[in-house]
């Protein structure tokens, strides 16, 4: 007979794993499914992607930070120099005790774990294929949280060695003399970073016309002078066509994105960030009738997929690619099938760039209001201005606050600056409560301290920002 269930989650990754956690919290009878090799729960963003990353940037970051400007500090080293392997094994510590942590977690929530594949007989069957053997699963409910996947390069062959995904990028056993990141977005500059503050030459090939997209014109704008003032190179409007391995490296065909004569370029490595793009390969969907769009997307409503009893959440469904994003979907999801009220407001989901310094948003952009015809204010303030970012010599960037004219409303908040990704959940709370620039101006913030920039910012939209 096979064991039953009141809810299977297929993947362990933040949106698993925290709907796991949910589901036991309710006394939901819970399974969750993990097919990663190195058998490990926390999915991409905890085995390769956001927390590894996050500690070589934090790493490297300390490294530039005391090459460069101890000395202006009156601090005098002697002897500075780069132990790689030690600075790796420092990620991969970071990892296993966190990896360990979500382990934990399932057993204190009486959360039974399968390692091995998932796939969906019907709306309340669920077979396990893992190493020791096939097990079905009997289920009242089954939350897909399969996550994503890297997004191929037509012509770039990845074989994580010289040509390397994000995953690759996280392990090189000697910095490259010349890494090519093909890619302007959040992965791409943050690992190019690591490399570069550790003494690759970095080059940043991007498709459109400037980096980051998606986020706010003025923000991308001067991110990339930032940037580039710290030795990164750019080829924007350009496009990668093809890559060959030679004897000393890389060598890859460039041209211009609007059609143009090839250039080649000379590398050692190459990585390749072009985005991601929903994994659900292998889970049999198609047999039972879940629908998913011309992208792969599983089609959604409420988390409800097409087929009574299935549902979805994080990177495999449409919105954000983050994990705080798959983490909320995942809790309101559980809550739903536990006949509780479930919900994610994705007007106030903040995107992080980690770099140096960051690049945090929450809300609209103003390319964003201005094509949706909607009258705003804006207020800024340079962390020139700022005491503390002054003090410690941290001035690159500013806040920007849009606020509808009308309402006074807070419609977004964009931040270049160090620790960006810290201030910008002030926003997010001001936003979510549907508070206004007001609110923020006439809350009284520390001093000094780098929040009194988002103050002085929101001060600005209606003129009495204190800056000389």
């Amino acid at each position: 007979m096979a064991d039953q269930f009141d809810v299977v989650i297929i993947g362990a990754g933040p949106g698993g794993y925290n709907a796991a956690i949910r589901a036991g919290q309710l006394g939901l009878k819970t399974a969750i499914i993990e097919k990663r090799e190195s058998k490990k729960l926390g999915g991409t963003c905890l085995n390769v992607g956001c927390i590894p990353s996050k500690a070589l940037l934090h790493a490297s970051q300390l490294y530039e930070i005391a090459d460069k400007d101890f000395e202006s500090l009156g601090i005098k080293t002697g002897g500075l120099s780069l132990n790689l392997k030690q600075m790796l094994k420092q990620k991969d510590d970071a990892v296993e005790g966190l990896t360990k942590g979500v382990e934990f977690l399932m057993k204190k929530n009486k959360v039974e774990v399968f390692l091995g594949a998932g796939e969906i007989l019907s709306a309340n069957r669920v077979l396990v294929s893992g190493a020791d053997g096939d097990k079905e699963l009997e289920t009242k409910n089954i939350v897909i949280a399969t996550g994503s996947e890297v997004t191929p390069l037509p012509g770039v062959d990845i074989d994580e060695k010289q040509i390397v995904s994000s995953t690759g990028a996280l392990g090189f056993d000697k910095v490259p003399a010349h890494l090519v990141v093909i890619g302007g977005g959040v992965i791409g500059l943050e690992l190019g970073s690591v490399w570069r503050r550790l003494g690759a030459k970095v080059t940043v090939v991007e498709f459109l016309d400037r980096i980051l997209p998606t986020m706010d014109g003025e923000v991308s704008k001067q991110f990339q002078r930032i940037l580039k003032k710290q030795g990164v190179d750019f080829m924007l409007s350009s496009k990668v066509t093809g890559a060959k391995k030679t004897k000393d490296g890389v060598s890859l065909s460039v041209e211009p994105a609007a059609g143009g004569e090839p250039k080649s370029i000379a590398c050692d490595a190459v990585l390749v960030a072009i985005g991601r793009r929903p994994h659900a390969e292998g889970l049999g969907l198609e047999t039972v009738g879940v629908k998913a769009d011309k992208r792969g997307f599983i089609e959604t409503d409420h988390f409800k997929t097409s087929v009574p009893g299935i549902w979805a959440i994080g990177d495999c469904i449409t919105g954000p690619m983050l994990a705080h994003k798959a983490e909320d979907d995942g809790t309101a999801c559980i809550e739903l099938i536990a006949g509780k009220a479930g919900h994610v407001n994705y007007d106030t989901v903040p995107n992080v760039v980690y770099t140096y310094p960051e690049v945090a948003s929450v809300g609209k952009t103003e390319e964003q209001l201005k094509e949706a015809g909607v009258e705003y204010k804006t207020g800024k303030f340079p962390f020139m201005a700022n005491s503390r970012a002054k003090t410690n010599h941290e001035t690159d960037g500013f806040v920007k606050v849009l606020a509808d004219a009308k309402t006074d409303r807070v419609l977004g908040v964009h931040i270049v600056g160090v620790e960006a990704g810290e201030l910008i959940a002030e926003a997010v709370s001001v936003m979510e409560f549907g508070g206004a620039s007001e609110d923020i101006a006439r809350t009284c913030h520390a001093h000094p301290t780098r929040s009194e920039a988002v103050r002085q910012a929101a001060m600005g939209v209606e003129g009495w920002t204190m800056q000389a």
